[in-house]
């Protein structure tokens, strides 16, 4: 109770600090406003470098007049002279601030400045005798009054929760989660020109549907008054783009936000980002190599190596990935060989195991995948494909010739989690259609995570599609991997939050 107490003494404290710094603030500001200088006012600053450029191409510009702009995040008052760091999205740089250089009046309001306050800035590019590269400023703007002192000011950053609900701040103050979300821009990039190269067409398709389909889970749910019908955010871009692939675009990918009205963990959000592509005249064994391919390259072409460090772990995506059944994981991992078991020996199995079996689904299919959810997973660590699921749990794949238990799918798995999921399309409107007759029963039994019947998809079937290869990924855990980062949320720019009280 007396650490509580305490606690709650220094919150209140530094509430009291936090409302006195920004009165403080305000009224610089109204003295400003007084004056005639209202930084708000300021419009435009032209700058011609980056504090990047500064470090990077001293020796061409040492001695040489620059412009930048930029936040200031430090100030360090030494009589006539002072010293200030600028940020921009770069990096930063030290300025260096003289009173005989920019002028008494000048000076003397920058002594006024406070830490977050934006600011442009003409001067030389100079090092100091202690050797740090610098520029000697000779002209200084306020172009932006900081009222709300940065955390570091007065308790940190340190609240995980705030960072995320205000990642503004974040920013600010945090350069790493500033260096993430450059890194998963730069993902994204090669991705697409990784796409763009293997002569896919990119391509847009509706997030508001009338029936959510291409994937197993709970959509959210709208309604249009026009039209005076409920409506659904897209769960998986995965029909309409197989409708493209009949119309003849033989080779398509979209990037894009997909919802799904489930629940919040570090690896889940209820909107993120995958890449959903398809192939014509290829199969699965083709999509293990274009996904092996895209993530090599992205590897290369953002961190310059295929070796990246998550969690402790070190992963190894050079080529090479390894390939096996799911069967064969579970044989592997559990001792339950699947191959040589029917339905009822497979059913004994199981129950020997310990394993709960949710009732209706205690067929041999769904028995395999039971196993592979509680056995196998999390014993992938390096990249691997794990192939030929069970039909039971594949509705939109494509049979295995040799064995109808079996689907052409694979997904591929890195650090005990799923990184994308991908088949040998299911092009038989007629197989097609008694498989979304399954999940429609599924669905009426309570699951309400099965797929809904979806005509028009079959009847575009029906004109015909030729052998198809699709893969989907989630682009927010493949940023996670070559980040290093342990939560969806530290990859999202605004995770969905609860609110506040």
């Amino acid at each position: 109770m007396a650490e509580q107490h305490q606690a709650q003494e220094q919150h209140e404290q530094t509430a009291e600090e936090l409302h006195e710094l920004k009165r403080i603030r305000r009224e610089k500001l109204a003295a400003l406003q007084e004056a005639g200088a209202d930084p708000y006012q300021q419009v435009r600053f032209a700058r011609d470098h980056h504090t990047s450029e500064i470090h990077a191409h001293f020796d061409e510009l040492e001695g040489k007049t620059v412009r930048l702009a930029g936040r200031m995040m430090s100030k360090r008052i030494m009589g006539k002279a002072s010293f200030s760091d600028l940020s921009d999205r770069y990096g930063r740089l030290q300025l260096y601030i003289k009173r005989d250089n920019v002028g008494d009046e000048v000076y003397k309001g920058y002594k006024k400045f406070d830490i977050g306050d934006i600011i442009g800035i003409e001067g030389e590019v100079f090092r100091t005798q202690k050797g740090e590269i610098s520029v000697a400023v000779h002209e200084l703007t306020l172009l932006s009054k900081n009222l709300a002192p940065l955390p570091e000011k007065w308790h940190g950053l340190k609240d995980t929760d705030m960072r995320y609900r205000q990642r503004y701040v974040d920013l600010i103050v945090n350069p790493d989660v500033r260096d993430t979300f450059e890194k998963r821009s730069a993902i994204v990039r090669e991705i697409r020109r990784f796409m763009d190269g293997r002569g896919f067409m990119e391509v847009e398709t509706p997030c508001l549907n009338t029936i959510p389909g291409g994937a197993a889970a709970r959509p959210f749910i709208t309604h249009h008054n026009a039209l005076d019908i409920d409506m659904y955010m897209r769960i998986a871009t995965e029909l309409h783009l197989k409708r493209l692939i009949v119309g003849g675009f033989e080779q398509v990918y979209e990037i894009g936000r997909i919802f799904r009205n489930e629940g919040m963990d570090t690896k889940h959000n209820p909107e993120f980002t995958t890449i959903e592509l398809y192939q014509a005249f290829t199969d699965y064994h083709g999509m293990m190599d274009i996904t092996e391919d895209m993530v090599v390259h992205v590897c290369q072409s953002v961190l310059g190596t295929t070796k990246v460090c998550y969690q402790g772990m070190e992963l190894d995506f050079t080529k090479g990935w390894r390939r096996m059944t799911m069967a064969e994981a579970v044989k592997e991992y559990a001792g339950l060989d699947f191959m040589a078991m029917d339905g009822e020996q497979a059913l004994a199995a199981v129950k020997a195991k310990g394993v709960e079996i949710e009732k209706g689904k205690e067929s041999w299919g769904d028995l395999l995948a039971l196993c592979y959810d509680a056995f196998v997973e999390e014993h992938l660590i390096q990249p691997t494909f794990i192939m030929d699921y069970p039909v039971e749990v594949s509705p939109l794949a494509k049979r295995k010739a040799s064995d109808p238990r079996l689907t052409e799918r694979f997904e591929c798995f890195v650090a005990g989690r799923e990184l994308c999921n991908a088949f040998s399309e299911l092009n038989d409107p007629i197989d097609q259609r008694e498989r979304f007759e399954r999940q429609v029963a599924l669905r009426a039994a309570g699951d309400d995570e099965a797929s809904m019947m979806d005509d028009d998809f079959v009847n575009a079937l029906e004109y015909g599609m030729p052998p198809t290869g699709g893969m989907g990924m989630g682009i927010d855990r493949l940023v996670m991997l070559l980040t290093d980062s342990a939560s969806i949320r530290d990859v999202l720019l605004f995770p969905t939050m609860k609110p506040l009280d």
